[in-house]
């Protein structure tokens, strides 16, 4: 469904024309097996940090999208200056024929990294324009408007903790999981998702259990033992990922630490915030040429 023009835009919140685009940590990343068309069937635990891009609309400026942000110039490199292969242009095509304002992304997250950025971006131009456009009273299957952008789309529109499912298109809500201090280092090079499954080797995995427990020990003991299926093969692709994760676990503040996606992003989540940004401020010494954020998980309140 295409609508155009904007429908009484009168608000004056400056919250109303802006929208975060949240990182994407897969948690977990478990490949269960093959269909005959030649998706990869997986479950993976889904959760959001508070670290992200961000997607401005200003109304009555040139339409279009500019991007700015540490990340600008590699984004657009990816599309060899070509503005209008972004997916947040094809994100708000979706919704509208006539863009009456101009987009702006604020590109913070590193490109290609298994964290989600260019679905994330989507998926906060889809709610951006639905709300600028007025589209909460339209018959829309949001969920099926963002499949058609990207299999991670659906889950970054939610923004909240999933269990996905399938080829990334059946989503179960999650609840329960702590807002943990969370460390993300990416080693600076962009890996390619269709690279790491193509080297993938080993059986499909059986699905994990998937109820994420109450107490906080337990929880942190089950959040250790989740597994991506992928990291031995990015590694192989780019064997600093495994000396990332190595002095990840290495740190005592630290009760799990993987890779997230298809990598090269790794996170790390840790018992105390104020002691992840020294390990940040070390890893970016070691690491001169990797990106480094430190945040937490959304999610619940961490019992005292």
């Amino acid at each position: 469904m295409r609508l155009s023009g904007m429908k009484n835009a009168t608000e004056f919140d400056p919250g109303f024309w802006s929208e975060p685009a949240l990182a994407k940590i897969n948690l977990s990343l478990r490949i269960t097996g093959r269909r005959d068309d030649g998706y990869h069937v997986l479950q993976s635990v889904v959760a959001f940090a508070d670290i992200g891009d961000r997607l401005e609309f200003t109304p009555n400026a040139e339409p279009g999208l500019h991007i700015q942000g540490p990340f600008a110039n590699a984004l657009m490199n990816a599309y060899n200056g070509d503005v209008h292969q972004n997916i947040v242009l094809k994100a708000a095509q979706k919704l509208t024929n006539q863009l009456t304002g101009q987009l702006i992304l604020e590109k913070n997250l590193p490109i290609a990294s298994g964290i989600g950025g260019g679905s994330a971006d989507a998926a906060a131009c889809l709610r951006l324009l639905r709300r600028v456009l007025r589209l909460e009273d339209e018959v829309i299957d949001w969920d099926h408007l963002a499949l058609s952008l990207g299999a991670d789309v659906p889950v970054c529109l939610r923004g909240e903790t999933t269990l996905v499912t399938g080829i990334g298109d059946q989503l179960t809500p999650l609840s329960g999981l702590y807002s943990w201090p969370l460390l993300l280092v990416n080693p600076g090079v962009a890996l390619s998702t269709p690279a790491v499954f193509a080297v993938r080797q080993g059986p499909f995995s059986a699905p994990d259990s998937m109820v994420i427990p109450h107490d906080p020990a337990a929880q942190k003991d089950w959040l250790a033992g989740l597994k991506n299926d992928l990291t031995a093969a990015a590694q192989s692709i780019l064997p600093t990922i495994g000396e990332l994760l190595a002095d990840l676990r290495h740190d005592k503040n630290i009760f799990a630490a993987g890779m997230s996606g298809s990598g090269a992003t790794c996170f790390a989540l840790g018992n105390d915030a104020g002691l992840l940004t020294g390990l940040a401020e070390q890893l970016r010494r070691t690491h001169p040429n990797a990106w480094v954020a430190t945040g937490q998980l959304i999610g619940l309140s961490v019992p005292v």
